[in-house]
């Protein structure tokens, strides 16, 4: 998902809602100046970086070691705007604003290259990599069949499509969009089941890998977790800022396999782990700055579960964040 435009918006408004947290163990450059986007896996074994420099590449998280470069033309740097794994972890693909590659991660190759039929703003992937959900900027959130081509649902919206999320086995879509609401819908049907709506842009969605639960977040607004049966609210969630409970800007968010916890990214630089039954936040962690002075925020893009009580996050500044 693209949040290079949303930071350099939110940026003055984040300097007071940064708030202190655990610092990592240990962090990892994967790029010399940044990243427009980044990616892991479900897993939190790999990684996929959009870096400023050098285009696309996968990563092992594991070993931190660049294992494939993954650019869209021989001998020219794609910018990486939004990428995705399938919920396996055997496919991934990675999104220009104009194209998209689906690639095979245990060797690297790609597999399929298409145009896109507008603008890509968001990406999830199906299981098996069968097929890409796309938030375009055309108003849209399309069902694209990735292996052979074809769209197979259009999920239209009165604006922009800024989000999308899929659960583990592909019947559930979730999309945010610049209209302040949050949408889910039947993918074999294309019907809407439940919308919410917020008070400013939706910019990040996710679902338990189940589909019970679902998450969704505005820009300096309302974070939610919900029922995907019922559409109703379940916690509201918000920071530990003591002047700007609530006005927090999420751009990352996972659920664990058991849908019992819930991992947020901010984009003040900050990690939060939720209890997902009670909303009550369990850690809170403050990403690595590549210099000790100097802008406050770099954006969480991603975060995973690892291992062993291992998290990972990775932030706008192309910092791997290996979190206890």
């Amino acid at each position: 998902m693209r949040k290079t435009a949303l930071l350099a918006l939110l940026a003055p408004l984040l300097l007071s809602a940064c708030g202190s947290g655990d610092a990592p163990q240990s962090w990892h450059a994967y790029t010399a100046q940044g990243s427009y986007s980044a990616t892991l896996s479900g897993d939190g074994h790999y990684a996929i970086i959009g870096s400023m420099q050098h285009g696309g590449s996968l990563w092992d998280v594991t070993k931190h070691e660049r294992l494939f470069d993954w650019n869209h033309q021989q001998g020219a740097y794609t910018s990486i705007v939004a990428s995705a794994f399938s919920p396996d972890g055997a496919y991934a693909a990675t999104a220009s604003s104009q194209d998209l590659v689906l690639w095979q991660v245990g060797n690297g190759q790609p597999i399929w290259f298409w145009s896109a039929p507008a603008e890509i703003l968001g990406i999830a992937l199906a299981p098996l990599g069968d097929y890409a959900l796309l938030g375009l900027a055309n108003h849209e959130a399309v069902y694209f069949d990735i292996k052979n081509g074809g769209i197979r649902q259009r999920l239209r919206h009165p604006a922009r499509v800024r989000s999308v999320a899929l659960d583990r086995s592909g019947t559930l879509a979730l999309t945010g969009s610049d209209d302040y609401r949050v949408r889910l819908w039947d993918v074999a049907s294309a019907q809407l089941r439940h919308e919410i709506e917020f008070g400013n842009t939706v910019d990040t969605v996710a679902l338990s890998p189940d589909g019970a639960r679902a998450f969704s977040s505005a820009s300096l607004d309302r974070a939610v977790i919900w029922d995907t049966q019922s559409g109703q609210v379940l916690q509201t969630l918000s920071g530990d800022e003591l002047l700007w409970t609530r006005r927090v800007s999420y751009l990352a968010a996972r659920f664990s396999n058991d849908g019992k916890q819930l991992l947020t990214g901010s984009a003040a630089g900050s990690v939060q782990l939720w209890d997902v039954a009670s909303g009550r936040q369990v850690r809170h962690w403050q990403a690595h700055k590549r210099e000790a002075y100097g802008p406050v925020a770099t954006g969480i893009y991603s975060v995973a579960f690892g291992p062993a009580g291992t998290y990972y996050a990775i932030s706008s500044n192309g910092l791997l964040n290996v979190l206890k």
